[in-house]
């Protein structure tokens, strides 16, 4: 008798006496009941719609440290404009620091850095996560260039070769840092709304808004943590600006989403974080104000701005998950625009005849 090596997966044959006993039972043969699966029928009701996005806690802290890299070089800019030399080394420093980090955490989410390089290998305009390994690549170049030149100053002597190179390309890479700028606090936002994700979607107006805001206030409270009260002028009205712009986007955001759109940002986790973050930035915002002067109190005002632009990425990127799991979040907005169409009178296609 030939054999096979799946044979012993098999369950053990029964002998004549024991078939007999079941066929004068009436019941099924022992394997077959074994082998054959009672069926479970069910639905794809109350299912989600689309998928979550696989990402997870690496992906809102690059946001987040990409936006602060991005507005500590236009501190670090506006502290070179002003001759402000506190404010403009620690702008440089931490716009380096934060996209090194940043990028870190990016290449944790890929998995592997060969996937991070691979990136780089097209151009596609129409792909917001190719042209934003772009503008993170640019405006680490730049910020790495701004960085070493400021490392430079009173370290090597005004007439070696090495100084009077990093003195002729610091303004370039002054001025790439902050074109660069901008766009690396922004794309994460395009990112985001570039998903089937209801919320992320939806909010694809309003959301590069909050997010450019939420970083200028980011990065002016790390420099009113690390830099002194005399030469922070210039960071406590970034501040107050970044945190005004940040506020009122929120706001317009929940009222453009409509009550259920916006319900996965007022609930849950995701609502704790977006409350939280508007009480910090609020208070920061109104300390570095009136209070920017004293050294305590500006690090306190700084300390809570960046807490609360961390608290507000976070918060966008969980609401955004629960609306994908929810199918309530995709059918309900579908259902209302259908009837939108209908009451414009649109009512010979196929979206709305059901053909």
């Amino acid at each position: 008798m030939t054999t096979n090596p799946l044979d012993a997966d098999r369950p053990p044959e029964p002998t004549r006496a024991e078939r007999r006993a079941e066929r004068a039972a009436g019941g099924r043969r022992r394997d077959d009941a074994m082998m054959v699966p009672d069926i479970a029928f069910d639905s794809y009701y109350g299912r989600s719609v689309v998928k979550p996005s696989p990402w997870e806690a690496d992906i809102p802290a690059y946001i987040f440290l990409g936006g602060l890299a991005a507005g500590s070089a236009l501190v670090g800019a506006g502290g070179a404009a002003r001759g402000l030399p506190a404010l403009r080394r620690n702008g440089r420093y931490a716009a380096l620091a934060a996209v090194a980090v940043g990028g870190v955490a990016l290449v944790r989410d890929l998995g592997k850095p060969s996937r991070a390089l691979n990136m780089m290998r097209t151009v596609k305009l129409t792909s917001p996560m190719s042209l934003g390994s772009w503008i993170l690549t640019g405006f680490g170049t730049f910020a790495g260039l701004a960085a070493t030149a400021e490392a430079g100053r009173g370290v090597l002597a005004d007439g070696s070769r090495l100084a009077r190179v990093l003195r002729a390309v610091e303004p370039a890479a002054n001025a790439g840092s902050v074109v660069f700028a901008p766009p690396l606090a922004a794309y994460t936002a395009v990112l985001l709304a570039d998903t089937a994700t209801p919320t992320w979607h939806e909010s694809h107006r309003e959301l590069p808004f909050v997010f450019v805001g939420s970083a200028s206030a980011a990065a002016a409270g790390l420099a009113l943590v690390t830099s002194p009260s005399s030469q922070t002028g210039p960071a406590r009205r970034m501040a107050v600006a970044g945190a005004a712009i940040e506020l009122a986007a929120m706001e317009r955001l929940e009222r453009t989403l409509g009550e259920t759109l916006s319900e996965p940002l007022k609930t849950g986790r995701a609502g704790r974080l977006l409350k939280a973050s508007r009480v910090l930035t609020m208070a920061g915002a109104a300390t570095a104000a009136v209070l920017g002067g004293n050294r305590a109190a500006a690090a306190v005002s700084g300390l809570a701005l960046m807490a609360g632009s961390a608290c507000t990425r976070f918060g966008i990127f969980e609401a955004g998950q629960e609306s994908a799991k929810d199918p309530r979040y995709t059918v309900e907005p579908q259902r209302a625009r259908l009837e939108q169409r209908r009451a414009r009178g649109v009512v010979d296609d196929s979206i709305t005849t059901g053909h």
